[in-house]
Order: structure tokens, then sequence, then C-alpha cells
């Protein structure tokens, strides 16, 4: 992996840690010379993992759209700053800029953003390493809805294999590193053409 996209809040959240670990995850990828991709911001956990980075002489390139440029508080020191027209341009220069995808705590954003990577993972739209840096059991109750779905028959047990889970940063990215692709299964058979 040469750069991660990362999708994180522009919130701090309610404990520490969570910032704590974004700035761990962000100076992680700086000595392992992973360039980090993410939403731009200078605020919140999105702040933190910018930082961790640059602290550590990391690459760091942030995507954000126009209309978020003074919400979000855009990052003045990055390595790059692309502005683009709306939130599904971002997600196209995000995805053609990394070959890896973290998720670390966020909200609807956050989850947005990850699951359309995972849907093109699931679709064969790529075959990137997917993880989620699981701080404090935070995605503990999202994981055990993805298992219901499976259990239910709406998410493939292979699909859902694709998420490399974690609360350890550098746990993760040694699952990202060593990750091998799943085969894509076909999604229409020849009686459905």
């Amino acid at each position: 992996m040469n750069s991660v996209v990362v999708f994180c809040g522009s919130s701090e959240g309610v404990t520490a840690q969570y910032a704590e670990d974004a700035f761990e995850l962000g100076k992680t990828l700086a000595q392992n010379q992973i360039k980090l991709v993410y939403g731009g911001a200078k605020i919140g956990i999105m702040g933190s993992l910018a930082k961790g980075t640059t602290e550590a002489q990391g690459e760091v390139i942030g995507v954000i759209p126009e209309f978020l440029m003074k919400k979000e508080v855009f990052h003045p020191n990055l390595t790059d700053l692309i502005i683009t027209k709306d939130m599904h341009e971002r997600k196209m220069k995000m995805h053609e800029l990394s070959d890896g995808i973290i998720m670390l705590p966020g909200g609807y954003g956050t989850l947005e953003e990850f699951f359309e990577m995972l849907t093109w993972a699931q679709l064969g739209l790529h075959q990137y390493p997917i993880g989620i840096l699981n701080t404090n059991g935070f995605y503990d109750a999202l994981l055990q809805m993805l298992r219901h779905m499976v259990q239910q028959g709406f998410v493939k047990q292979i699909n859902y294999d694709m998420l490399l889970v974690d609360q350890d940063v550098n746990s993760l990215l040694t699952k990202m590193k060593n990750y091998e692709p799943i085969p894509v299964p076909k999604w229409i058979t020849k009686d459905q053409t």
C-alpha cells in the first residue's frame, strides 16, 4: 500500500481515545511511508489524523468539496489540498488517490463514504484492503448488524470477510498489508440476462 484513504469524523466524539488513535494512525502511516488521503479538515478527529501524519513528516492529501471549505475548516498545512465541486467528485478523487481504505469513528458522512467504497469492492470495482479501526469498540454494534445481514441473506459471508477489523493501529495495518483479495462472484446469472 502506497496510500490510504481514511474516513472519519469532523467532530472529536466523547472520549479522547478517538483523537489519540486518529493521531497514532496518522503518525504510523507516515512512519511506513504510506500517503494519507482524507477529507481535508483541521477539526475533529480528521484534524488529529492529519496532525499525526504531518508531525511525522508524512505526505497528506486533503480532498474537500467547495461547500465544506468553511464548515469543516480546511487544513492549511497539507502536502496538497484538492477542492472538488461536490461529494460525488470527492469520493471518486479519494478512490483514485488511494489503494487502501480505513474507517475511524465518525457519523453519517463517515459511514456513507466508507460503505460506498465497500460496495464498490463487493461489485468488483476495486480490490483494496478495507479496514476498520474499532477504537473502544465504537463499531461493535455496526459489525453485529452486518453479521445479522449475513445471517438473513442480504450480505454474502465472503463480502463480510473483506472487512479487516482491529482495535490496534499496527495490527490493522499488518492485516491490510497481508490482505489477499477475494474472487468477485458474478452478480447476474445467465438465466437473469
